[in-house]
């Protein structure tokens, strides 16, 4: 018993392509701990799969398991007096959640993300995740058979792994690395890379070490570091779900960190790769290239040196890195956009902030004004999209979805891949007060702040509104006189669909978008 205690939360199941592999890697962290002199406690955690929950009521649960993960790993730690823990973790909520763990437990910590997977392959093209769907879209507007949608599907994901771009998983995992909580080179080291059950092991060994040397969470993770994973999360083109975690690990290290520090960065740093949905490459492109050490050499003038469970500081870390492909990860004189990948739009419709991967949009439609066509419902809007109600020059509102009004703030890559499918991602916009999965593509703005239900501007717009979209200058607009909005907003009869259990239970603890939908 003179032995350290080490918590291992392994998020394994078998219903997450992205998980099937983590108990082979949470048995090497096992060995490393106790080759290092621990003593290893395995404990489960839950895991949602956004690309499995999408598209039905399964998708609300997701936002809501950050939460419940975070709680589910404070619980199994405190209770039995852990010296240290690992995470084994890959997708969507599930690191965020442990990440929310580590600031609020302030223990020694690292977390060892499962990695990206390989991408699909058919004929000469690569596929993924957002494939899938926007197949469903061309074959909704007549040009693509159903049997060329089910080839796709049995092609794109091909195994273990993340989604193979650079989604709310691989984005998180890049993330984790730049904060100073993974080893080097965690973040975009595939999952089938012979090299993730070494680091594994690496991984088990050094918590240990950081028992012994007492180097706890939060003597690693300082305002700087939050600030190092933004900048690498605007040079990447990171998921815009990164405006909803980022705030919430802060708050749980004791840090302040708001929509507005994401887009005075975001002014300042390009975006430097160009990975799925964004643009042609894939994670594996990434890290072939040089990963995220080779990011942060790219970085290395806007980053806080800041300390790393290697050991190193993270510049030390970055200067030391090599960028192995020129093309892949340019060089800041010869970036893919000369702004950072997500850009936070205020105006009057959407007073406290809203979000967009504005890497992800094209240049003709940075500057867009449109057609309201409002739904109350992201599946009242699936099926109108899908029955060709929508047309060039068109907003899609989608409401009522945000953390309260989901609840749950659930993803909408169903109609913004429909969308795409069908062609109409360079004429036509969505706004939604819920999330988008990082698998979206074009002007698609979510995260609108008030939402709905607690009667934001969004709840006053109307079928045939104008709304004007700048991106550029930081924009949302909707084109009717204040008094009009709030004289309609005073007749609003607000959707509520009554949740019961965890959701009624989220509703009642969860703020606002704009400030990382906490729960307190």
């Amino acid at each position: 018993m003179d032995k350290p205690l080490i918590g291992i939360a392994n998020s394994w199941n078998d219903v997450v392509p992205g998980h099937i592999h983590l108990n082979e890697l949470a048995e090497e962290v096992r060995k490393g701990i106790i080759e290092a002199g621990g003593v290893p406690l395995t404990f489960g955690v839950p895991g949602v799969c956004d690309g499995v929950a999408m598209g039905h009521a399964g998708m609300r649960y997701s936002l809501v398991s950050r939460d419940v993960i975070s709680d589910c790993v404070e619980i199994m730690v405190q209770a039995h007096c852990m010296d240290g823990w690992v995470g084994v973790t890959n997708c969507d909520k599930i690191t965020p959640g442990m990440l929310m763990a580590a600031g609020r437990l302030d223990l020694p910590t690292i977390i060892l993300t499962g990695g990206p997977m390989e991408p699909g392959r058919k004929d000469e093209n690569g596929l993924d995740l957002q494939s899938v769907f926007e197949a469903l879209g061309a074959n909704k507007a007549g040009k693509m058979s159903e049997a060329e949608v089910l080839e796709i599907e049995r092609c794109a994901c091909p195994g273990q792994g993340a989604c193979s771009g650079l989604f709310t998983a691989n984005t998180m995992a890049c993330l984790t690395e730049a904060l100073g909580l993974s080893l080097t080179g965690c973040g975009s080291m595939l999952a089938t890379d012979y090299r993730k059950k070494e680091l594994a092991r690496a991984t088990g060994r050094r918590i240990v070490e950081l028992v012994k040397e007492g180097l706890t969470a939060r003597k690693v993770v300082k305002k700087g570091s939050f600030t190092n994973a933004i900048v690498l999360d605007m040079a990447i083109g990171g998921s815009s779900n990164t405006a909803l975690h980022i705030p919430a690990i802060a708050a749980d290290f004791g840090i302040d960190v708001d929509l507005r520090t994401f887009d005075e960065i975001s002014k300042k740093v390009p975006h430097l790769t160009s990975i799925k949905p964004s643009g042609p490459y894939y994670m594996k492109d990434l890290d072939t290239a040089g990963g995220v050490p080779a990011m942060l050499n790219r970085l290395l003038d806007d980053l806080s040196d800041e300390m790393t469970v290697n050991g190193k500081g993270v510049k030390d870390i970055a200067r030391q890195a090599v960028v192995r492909n020129e093309e892949v990860i340019r060089p800041k004189h010869r970036p893919f956009h000369k702004e950072g990948g997500i850009a936070v739009l205020y105006g009057n419709l959407a007073p406290q902030g809203s979000v967009v991967k504005q890497a992800a949009v094209s240049p003709e439609m940075m500057k867009f004004e449109g057609t309201a066509q409002v739904f109350d419902s992201e599946q009242e809007a699936y099926e109108a999209i899908s029955a060709r109600k929508i047309k060039a020059g068109d907003v899609v509102v989608i409401r009522y979805e945000g953390p309260k009004g989901g609840p749950g703030m659930p993803e909408m890559l169903s109609p913004t891949s429909l969308i795409a499918g069908m062609g109409l991602s360079n004429s036509v916009a969505l706004i939604t007060d819920g999330r988008f999965s990082g698998a979206t593509r074009g002007p698609c703005i979510g995260h609108v702040s008030p939402e709905a239900f607690d009667k934001g501007p969004i709840a006053a717009i109307r079928d045939g509104d104008r709304i004007s979209i700048d991106i550029p200058g930081r924009r949302i607009e909707l084109l009717v006189p204040q008094k009009e909005i709030e004289e309609r907003l005073a007749k609003v009869k607000v959707v509520d669909r009554k949740p019961t259990g965890v959701l009624a239970k989220y509703r009642r603890l969860v703020g606002g978008a704009s400030t990382g939908a906490i729960c307190r």
